[in-house]
């Protein structure tokens, strides 16, 4: 109404005025795309969640036994960081290294060669190394794991599968496990951690408890929930990034990124990138 004599149009002032009363703020808000706060000022707004500067986080789904695609996301993150190099790059492995495809043994191997080549690596537990590692110590009230994969990972290492099936119990199965599983493998499969956290971002396996702080989650959360975790809105303080519920694509919500997109039956292993406050992907 710019260049309207206020003296011919006296119901200006009065609109005006209502207009700026609080009972109808949300109403103006919602209507006339206004608020009373310019958007520079306004303090509710969330921060953007960030690494620290010079940091670069790579962040890789569920393998499954895929050795196949391990090798080529290796592949990929090395070409990605030749490309665009870094100050400083981590990568976090977010667990489900093992079970349903037909080489773990041969993953791990990779796992640890590549961390080996100075190539700061962070590797996270997943519910399957958890039923694994249940197995070797209670292997009669563990046998669930074959349900998950386990007997394909039995047989990665040369353990007839056919002999659960012959007569072999439980804890025969177990020892011939024990026995084939190197040392290094052991020490592996023990020293996964259950999450870790690089600026403002929460790395774990299945994500977290809405409600709970992240440092008091419990264990099991972390690496078996699901739907409590996927419907949550909330802002947990930090974004969550996470693996074991496989989408067709990578999920980039408000609250977590999710990068399991099933690689064991799709072909397709994902990396999240994180750079500053930029997210980014890579797959096979």
């Amino acid at each position: 109404m710019r260049g309207l004599p206020r003296g011919r149009w006296p119901w200006l002032d009065v609109l005006s005025s209502r207009l700026r009363s609080p009972r109808i703020k949300p109403w103006r808000s919602s209507i006339l795309g206004e608020d009373d706060v310019p958007p520079e000022a306004r303090t509710d707004l969330p921060r953007p969640k960030t690494l620290p500067p010079g940091e670069r986080v790579y962040a890789v789904g569920d393998i499954h036994g895929r050795a196949d695609l391990c090798a080529d996301m290796q592949a990929l993150i090395r070409s990605h960081m030749a490309q665009t190099p870094s100050a400083s790059v981590t990568v976090v492995w977010l667990g489900d290294y093992v079970d349903r495809g037909p080489s773990t043994r041969e993953v791990i191997d990779l796992l640890l060669a590549f961390a080996e080549k100075r190539m700061r690596s962070v590797f996270l537990m997943g519910n399957h190394e958890e039923a694994l590692l249940s197995f070797l110590v209670h292997p009669r009230e563990s046998l669930h794991w074959f349900r998950l994969g386990g007997l394909e990972t039995l047989a990665s290492y040369g353990i007839d599968i056919k002999a659960y099936h012959l007569g072999l119990g439980p804890e025969d199965i177990r020892d011939a496990f024990f026995a084939a599983l190197p040392d290094r493998h052991r020490g592996f499969l023990l020293s996964l951690e259950l999450s870790h956290v690089i600026g403002d971002f929460f790395f774990c396996h299945a994500g977290v408890r809405p409600g709970i702080a992240l440092e008091a989650q419990d264990p099991r959360d972390l690496i078996w929930i699901r739907e409590e975790f996927h419907n949550a809105q909330e802002d947990f303080g930090k974004l969550i990034v996470h693996g074991h519920t496989p989408v067709a694509k990578p999920e980039l919500r408000p609250n977590r990124v999710n990068v399991d997109t099933g690689a064991f039956a799709t072909g397709r292993l994902t990396c999240a990138v994180i750079e500053g406050s930029e997210i980014g992907f890579l797959s096979t």
